[in-house]
């Protein structure tokens, strides 16, 4: 089948159809089952079974568990690398996963060749966290476009449905003239079509709730969400998103693969328990309605199905499951390896 191009014309368009729909006065929090309060057709690979939520003002609805573009341990799987993506890609437009996010050279490269002939079917995302403002050279418009741009053109696309800048942990470490900087770049890309949607990621609360609140062009955050997250009651970022209507995608959700007792290796001994893991812990996180979706790195089709599954499972833990998943995030809290102590400050947000 021909690959489906979209103009950046339609970009516009599309663009202006999600603003209307903000403007309808789409609550920040509203989530789709079945789709009942939204024509299915609008729906990026819409499947039954699975829960779309709006992400922010940016109108799109997106899965309510979405893929993230690392691929840790798929070392255990012995099998074509471009297969491997290809497949897993094409597994999650099948169970209605419609959101991919990279945030490298590499991962936007990988996921861009995954997505030829599909990529209509699925939001594509992009960072190049290696030439952005971490690095000092980046830290103006001008670098930080040329960077984009070089991005774009080496994985053969023409635009992006969302460009989030990688920015320092903490961000609070930028000036506040960077930030205008990269503010300035993502609006740019933004009205040159190249970018339908923006935003930011940072493992930082204080300086995120200070970026949107200041800067209303941003649209989406990223940020560490795990098992063990929990709301601050007084003055959580929470309270900023809902303010600003942002849509957020959890990083981390598994703590690096903490959370889990195998190696995700075919056959692992420890698969059926670890899958178990994975579930209760997207339902706990997913508890939380101004989370848009947990975004995690996904290497086989089991894992897929499983993720598929979490959603469709009763959404509140019981009591029995609540305290199997404390056990479990406890049990990870105490195996983070040591250039990942830092979840620890992500336990309330």
């Amino acid at each position: 089948m021909a690959e489906k191009k979209m103009t950046r014309r339609e970009f516009v368009r599309d663009g202006a159809m999600a603003a209307v729909g903000v403007a309808a006065g789409l609550a920040a929090t509203k989530s789709v089952s079945g789709a009942e309060t939204m024509n299915r057709r609008k729906i990026l690979s819409y499947n039954e079974n699975m829960e779309y939520r709006r992400l922010g003002k940016t109108g799109l609805m997106v899965s309510a568990v979405c893929l993230g573009g690392h691929w840790k341990r798929i070392n255990v799987m012995k099998q074509n690398f471009d297969k491997n993506r290809r497949d897993v890609v094409s597994r999650c437009i099948d169970v209605g996963i419609n959101y991919v996010d990279a945030c490298c050279l590499s991962e936007f490269v990988a996921y861009s060749k995954a997505l030829k002939g599909q990529r209509d079917k699925m939001y594509l995302a992009l960072s190049h966290e290696q030439q952005e403002v971490r690095r000092p050279e980046f830290r103006t418009a001008k670098k930080l476009l040329e960077s984009f741009d070089s991005l774009l053109k080496e994985a053969g696309e023409d635009y992006c449905d969302l460009w989030r800048i990688t920015c320092f942990e903490p961000g609070g470490r930028h000036t506040f003239n960077t930030s205008c900087e990269l503010v300035a770049a993502l609006e740019k890309a933004k009205k040159q079509g190249k970018a339908r949607f923006i935003g930011i990621s940072s493992h930082d609360r204080r300086w995120l709730k200070f970026m949107i609140e200041y800067f209303p062009q941003i649209e989406v955050i990223l940020f560490p969400y795990t098992a063990k997250t929990k709301v601050l009651p007084k003055d959580s970022l929470f309270d900023a998103v809902k303010k600003c209507d942002v849509g957020v995608f959890g990083i981390k959700p598994f703590a690096s693969n903490s959370l889990f007792k195998g190696n995700s290796a075919p056959g692992s001994p420890h698969a059926t328990e670890d899958d178990r893991r994975a579930r209760l812990a997207i339902r706990y996180i997913l508890c939380n309605p101004l989370m848009t979706a947990p975004i995690p790195g996904l290497i086989s089709i089991p894992q897929v199905d499983n993720m598929a599954k979490a959603v469709m499972e009763r959404r509140q833990l019981d009591l029995a499951e609540a305290e199997e998943l404390r056990n479990a995030a406890d049990e990870m809290w105490a195996k983070l390896p040591p250039d990942y102590q830092w979840l620890k400050e992500w336990e309330y947000v």
